[in-house]
């Protein structure tokens, strides 16, 4: 099912495909799914190449997948960029879209995120900045700080690979804006879901191939892969210091690419199961 949904807080539009369970004769929870940089406004990439319509075909929930939002790192930014645009993501998520899709879908309310890359970063700040509003998250290979050295160069290399300017996004760079939003700063906003996280090393694996591209693959996507590695283990070392309960999962190989999060959205479904009262 696709809804073309008019945002006053975007200005215009947004394509939003849901994956409906076989029996809608009762209300059921849904998962909000994210996606990375290139986001597209025509569909999503959870159903096209992710693996999502057939792995929650036999699933009680609805799967919200999101389009569009390039570069936008799912946030509410300041001010609209010459290169991307108005951005207001958290606003069109949090309070604008629940409330048309729980009466149009009778869910019964429960809501958890599914996330990665760009949209693993994206799911977190909802999580941490909306205590109470969602159930649990899963998140791949996204990076979880936004003041640290690591997290302010993944946020600009987010924002201007795709022709942003960062200052755009919460102001000055490495200010209060940008701590509002930093993950592992508020990780306490973060009790009492549950939570999954994982990534790979950016070595090359299975799926790095002659055949493959390699020279994305391996020399854009295995750097920004160990990136995410070092904000992940940062985050986890976070949560266990809270003493907040978390599954964390890390694989010997990989970089950063659809084939190995399609293979691993199995593994983020007794996490999210658990949070929303379904069975594993």
């Amino acid at each position: 099912m696709r809804f073309t949904v008019a945002s006053p807080a975007l200005r215009r539009t947004v394509g939003v495909d849901v994956l409906l369970p076989k029996d809608n004769s009762e209300p059921r929870p849904s998962i909000y799914a994210l996606e990375g940089v290139d986001a597209r406004e025509t569909s999503s990439d959870w159903a096209v190449g992710g693996g999502a319509r057939d792995f929650f075909a036999d699933k009680n929930v609805n799967v919200v997948m999101i389009n569009g939002g390039v570069s936008s790192i799912y946030s509410d930014w300041e001010n609209i960029d010459p290169g991307v645009g108005l951005h207001k993501w958290e606003t069109f998520i949090v309070d604008e879209l629940p409330p048309l899709l729980d009466a149009r879908l009778k869910t019964n309310g429960a809501k958890s995120l599914l996330g990665l890359s760009m949209g693993a970063q994206g799911a977190m700040m909802l999580a941490h900045r909306h205590p109470g509003m969602y159930k649990g998250i899963a998140a791949m290979s996204g990076c979880y700080s936004t003041t640290d050295d690591v997290g302010r160069m993944c946020i600009q290399q987010t924002i201007s690979s795709r022709g942003g300017n960062p200052a755009n996004i919460w102001g000055e760079i490495g200010g209060q804006g940008w701590a509002d939003h930093d993950t592992v700063r508020h990780a306490e906003a973060l009790r009492g879901m549950d939570i999954y996280v994982s990534s790979m090393t950016g070595i090359p694996g299975r799926y790095e191939t002659p055949e493959s591209d390699l020279f994305n693959r391996v020399v854009i996507g295995g750097p920004i892969e160990a990136v995410s590695r070092l904000s992940t283990l940062r985050l986890e070392s976070t949560l266990k210091e809270l003493d907040i309960p978390a599954t964390f999962e890390y694989h010997a190989t990989g970089v950063h690419a659809w084939n190995y999060w399609k293979d691993e959205l199995p593994d983020t479904w007794p996490t999210l199961a658990r949070s929303l009262d379904l069975p594993a």
